[in-house]
């Protein structure tokens, strides 16, 4: 993991903003669960956001066709019923994805009790706003509180995938809110995926680790070989490649070793 602000590399240009989460979804991984991934989003030097003390975020995600009605500030229930007349479905069609966590059980329970529906996952937002802007998933909106960094990361994906997401600054502590007003943040202000990750050249690249609704994870193929998936996008064109690929794994032990000795 980088801290925020680590400088890498060694100065030849171009110079560029970076988020990176080398295993989202680390517990996900260790215990074989679906949907952890290799992350890494790239930017324009300048243009991604610094979260500075606050490490996490409320976060509010969906597709194109429902990107207006993305709003942190009124009550989700409100959200859901807005959706559902918009899609011409029933309540009951529309599906939440968020983090298992306390801090999240009443509003869950009150969209429960609206009558949508909701899955909920242990780890892996970034996969999880994927989902709520795919055309190829059940989920409607991505909502909850984790981690800033993957907020960056999951606008840079949608800029490329479409859709749209607001994510509001959520304070631990007092004297994490002390910290971040002393600094100058707005705590009460909604950032969308383009104060996120200011610009229109950003890129991303997210590959499977463990099976998940967006990527096949890592699969061995004997003792030689081993495929992944990965996605590979770029907002500036909207192109988004799902690349395929084998590895030998003898040559990528010798690589290693003569790298790193």
């Amino acid at each position: 993991m980088l801290y925020n602000g680590e400088q890498i590399g060694d100065g030849t240009p171009p110079q560029v903003d970076i988020a990176v989460d080398p295993l989202e979804g680390t517990t996900l991984a260790a215990k074989g669960m679906p949907s952890a991934l290799a992350v890494i989003a790239l930017s324009e030097r300048g243009t991604m956001f610094n979260p500075g003390p606050i490490v996490y975020m409320e976060k509010l995600a969906g597709a194109e066709d429902i990107a207006d009605l993305l709003d942190l500030d009124r009550p989700l229930t409100k959200t859901v019923e807005l959706v559902a007349e918009r899609r011409g479905v029933e309540i009951g069609d529309i599906v939440v994805v968020s983090l298992e966590r306390d801090r999240h059980t009443d509003t869950l329970q009150a969209v429960r009790d609206l009558g949508a529906r909701v899955r909920l996952i242990q780890h892996g937002d970034v996969s999880a706003s994927m989902l709520a802007v795919s055309d190829r998933s059940p989920v409607d909106l991505l909502w909850g509180i984790g981690g800033t960094p993957e907020g960056v990361i999951s606008a840079a994906a949608i800029k490329s995938l479409g859709g749209g997401l607001v994510g509001k600054l959520w304070p631990r502590d007092d004297a994490e809110r002390a910290a971040a007003e002393a600094e100058g943040y707005d705590l009460s202000r909604q950032l969308t995926q383009d104060d996120l990750v200011k610009g229109d050249d950003c890129f991303l690249a997210a590959t499977g680790v463990t099976d998940g609704d967006m990527l096949q994870g890592v699969r061995y193929q004997g003792a030689k070989s081993a495929t992944t998936e990965s996605l590979v996008m770029r907002s500036r064109s909207g192109t988004v490649r799902r690349i395929s690929a084998r590895h030998d794994r003898t040559k990528l032990r010798a690589l290693v070793s003569e790298r790193y000795g």
